[in-house]
């Protein structure tokens, strides 16, 4: 049996169902650690098999940087409207677009780049981690940067 309060700490630090955050807990016998792992894991696997579904609903997100020499358009897409509108989706569009604003360097493919606000990831990751937490296809449709 694991502990109610790891289940609730691994569920705030993951944004998993709390059903998934207990059967992963389960399987390791209570190693929180090891439990952060194996929902990594199953979300990889989720989002490889959610990639085929279609996604024809999103947003259009936009970032102006602070100086305004530098602007993002993004279109995001998913499955649903329901998923577009939620929080998880919209804060990936605002990293997704802050991504683009901080190019330097732009032969290197926008999904392949690591996260400016975590290097330990990429942005494919990034978007792989809300497609387990959303359970929809999500797909960085385009977007453009305009700079002075």
């Amino acid at each position: 049996m694991v502990d109610i309060h790891q289940v609730k700490q691994l569920r705030e630090e993951t944004g998993v169902s709390i059903s998934e955050c207990q059967r992963a807990l389960i399987e390791v016998g209570g190693n929180f650690e090891k439990a952060k792992e194996i929902l990594k894991l199953w979300g990889k696997e989720l989002a490889q098999k959610k990639k085929t579904r279609e996604a024809g609903q999103g947003i259009i997100d936009s970032y102006i940087h602070l100086n305004k020499k530098v602007g993002v358009l993004l279109e995001l897409n998913c499955e649903t409207d329901f998923v577009a509108k939620a929080p998880d989706f919209q804060s990936l569009a605002h990293e997704v677009c802050l991504q683009i604003a901080g190019f330097t360097d732009e032969s290197i493919p926008l999904l392949e780049q690591p996260w400016i606000k975590d290097e330990s990831k990429s942005i494919k990751e990034l978007i792989d981690e809300t497609i387990s937490k959303v359970g929809e296809n999500i797909v960085v449709k385009r977007f453009v940067r305009y700079s002075l």
